[in-house]
């Protein structure tokens, strides 16, 4: 090539096409949202604007970076919080139920590096992380009755699941954050029928037990109750059994004849006023 074709347009053109590829492969600009792995030679190097707790936006390392073309490979990592969707997951309960549970986590990659080396990118990431979260999920579950699912210990179901997550996430670089049963349901057609029947068995079974128990307690508070008022009636009896005899036939008195059945006729009493049962209206001892 002369001189000359240097100086004409299309040798400009290419020459100024060079240098942006040149420039481009040289330069890169990082967000704030990105940590950059780069890659020398298919070796790490460096990691560039690396997630740092409760860092600022503006005070992080991101900007343009500079690397050797063809040399230099960049990997790009988010800083967010991201996610991973686990429908539909088959749990067997320790009450026999087979329920169908959605849930999802939140992580974060913390490590960059490590997570470049072992996996690659964040795609990968999450492939490995699903089978982790859904092993986790139902060893948990499988350790709890359906039950638990409804009450304030779901809460801390959630957070044995998350730990044991982290264990196992910790290899990737990555941060489980949170993790979030969204509902349970139980698998539609048989399998649904025959799990109402049995707890629709055992509520049975549990009223009757309730019942039986009540029984037995009233039964015993009524045993008690009478010994007491025998108890009070012989103390009355000891301090005045004028009184005692006068009190018991007000009673008598007042169940014979103030006493009315429904669906019954008035029933007429015919007494001699000698009769030893009117002696209180006579004032006879």
């Amino acid at each position: 090539m002369t001189a000359s074709w240097f100086r004409s347009p299309i040798g400009i053109a290419v020459a100024v096409i060079f240098a942006l590829v040149v420039l481009m492969s040289t330069i890169a600009i990082v967000p704030e949202s990105k940590q950059v792995v780069i890659l020398r030679l298919e070796q790490p190097h460096r990691v560039i604007n690396a997630y740092r707790p409760n860092e600022q936006y503006g005070r992080t390392q991101a900007g343009p970076i500079f690397r050797i073309p063809f040399m230099d490979r960049i990997v790009w990592v988010d800083k967010r919080v991201l996610d991973i969707d686990l429908p539909n997951q088959p749990v067997l309960s320790t009450d026999q139920l087979r329920l169908e549970v959605d849930a999802y986590a939140r992580f974060r990659v913390v490590d960059p590096l490590r997570m470049v080396v072992t996996v690659g990118s964040e795609e990968r990431v999450r492939d490995q992380l699903q089978p982790l979260f859904g092993s986790s999920l139902r060893n948990e579950l499988g350790k709890r009755t359906s039950a638990v699912l409804l009450s304030p210990e779901r809460g801390e179901v959630m957070d044995n699941i998350q730990k044991a997550l982290q264990r196992l996430a910790s290899q990737y670089g990555v941060e489980i954050v949170d993790v979030r049963i969204k509902q349970t349901e139980l698998p539609s057609g048989s399998p649904l029928d025959s799990a109402l029947n049995r707890m629709a068995t055992a509520r049975k079974q549990e009223a009757a037990t309730i019942r039986a128990q009540g029984l037995k307690e009233a039964q015993i508070i009524r045993a008690t109750a009478s010994a007491q008022a025998a108890q009070v009636y012989a103390q009355a009896f000891n301090k005045d059994p004028a009184f005692y005899d006068f009190y018991r036939a007000m009673q008598s008195y007042r169940t014979t004849f103030l006493t009315q059945v429904e669906g019954k006729g008035d029933t007429s009493i015919i007494l001699s006023p000698q009769n030893s049962y009117l002696r209180e209206f006579m004032g006879q001892r």
